[in-house]
């Protein structure tokens, strides 16, 4: 077991989470919001040597990055770095939270494995991928770690939230058909991560998702179904009748084979992760 975890982005959903269950296995967590420690500027005072840092702070506004790219280049690209930096001269371990969305670009239609070719469409997948790549510039034996389509489920804002609030009324709710990924529970997340925190795995690239491919359409008809809604109230429509800001790919299902030969244990199935969160909630 690692003897100290550090979480940059514990305000966050991921960072919140991990920090909770880490701290139930006993663990000697440290979690840090990104007022707290502010990733953009040096981090030195806030990593000791032999710590496992997990870098879960990024701008995530998928839309907005395309309005402020500075901003999002300034936390998910250089500030990414700064955090690779700051553990690299404290003799500390690193795993950095990235994207499906570094992908998209190729119009690939399987699941992306850890070695296929990235070609981000966004902002923020670009930014994403800048993180990367200066965090293993920085520190080689940094473990970055892509997961896709993170959900609670409980009273946020997250997609699987969304749609619970949407099945307890009575309207019908448009949902995108032509977007295709890996739904991913946080709690399955934060597990795949304290393992690769124990040592075990290796790197430099892993993927951690739920497994399967699925639509943004057959999530929520999931969802509806699960809480006992009717799911014919989920209607599908294609991207074009929602336009956004940023673009999004028409694929990006994550593939743990790559991660599985690296030593990590594989996330369930999409559909048994999203009964599992809904339950709880």
């Amino acid at each position: 077991m690692a003897d100290r975890i550090v979480i940059t982005g514990a305000g966050g959903m991921v960072g919140r989470v991990l920090a909770a269950q880490a701290a139930s296995q006993g663990r000697d967590v440290r979690a840090y919001s990104s007022a707290q420690w502010d990733i953009t500027g040096p981090g030195d005072y806030f990593v000791s040597p032999g710590d496992v840092v997990v870098n879960c702070a990024a701008f995530t506004q998928v839309d907005q990055a395309e309005a402020e790219p500075e901003r999002a280049h300034a936390v998910n690209a250089t500030g990414a770095g700064n955090v690779a930096q700051a553990c690299a001269r404290a003799g500390a371990s690193l795993i950095h939270l990235s994207t499906d969305y570094v992908f998209g670009a190729s119009g690939q239609r399987r699941p992306y494995d850890i070695d296929d070719e990235t070609g981000p469409l966004s902002v923020y997948g670009r930014t994403k991928l800048l993180g990367e790549q200066a965090v293993l510039a920085a520190l080689p034996s940094a473990l970055v770690v892509r997961t896709a389509w993170i959900y609670e489920g409980a009273d946020g804002t997250d997609f699987a939230a969304v749609m619970r609030r949407a099945a307890a009324g009575t309207d019908t709710v448009e949902v995108v058909a032509d977007q295709i990924g890996s739904p991913t529970y946080v709690g399955d997340l934060c597990g795949a991560l304290l393992q690769i925190a124990d040592g075990g795995v290796r790197g430099p690239v892993l993927h951690a998702a739920n497994d399967g491919a699925v639509s943004r359409f057959e999530q929520a008809q999931a969802v509806f179904a699960l809480l006992g809604a009717d799911p014919s109230r989920v209607r599908p429509v294609s991207s074009d009748r929602h336009p956004r800001p940023a673009p999004r790919p028409s694929y990006s299902a994550l593939s743990a084979a790559g991660s599985a030969r690296a030593g990590l244990t594989p996330l369930r199935g999409w559909r048994e992760a999203l009964a599992d969160a809904l339950r709880h909630f």
